[in-house]
């Protein structure tokens, strides 16, 4: 069995079965406070993007995700 590697081809299965990391590796970016802009580059990014236009009525686009776990991880005052 081989390793998994970031320019292989993945399945939707596959994604889809990484969804929660994918979505925990773009909370903590937030948490960090990346900018959206340098989010877009990151592999999860590229990851949930292509879940979207698989599936777009399962899985959001990472702009609304983005912006929805932006607005949750956002600091009550």
């Amino acid at each position: 069995m081989s390793a998994p590697t970031f320019t292989a081809a993945l399945t939707v299965g596959e994604l889809e079965a990484s969804y929660p990391l994918y979505c925990k590796a773009l909370r903590i970016l937030i948490r960090d406070g990346v900018t959206r802009s340098k989010a877009r580059r990151t592999v999860c990014w590229s990851r949930l993007e292509s879940l979207h236009h698989s599936l777009p009525r399962q899985y959001r686009h990472p702009e609304q995700l983005f912006f929805l776990l932006s607005r949750e991880l956002k600091p009550t005052s």
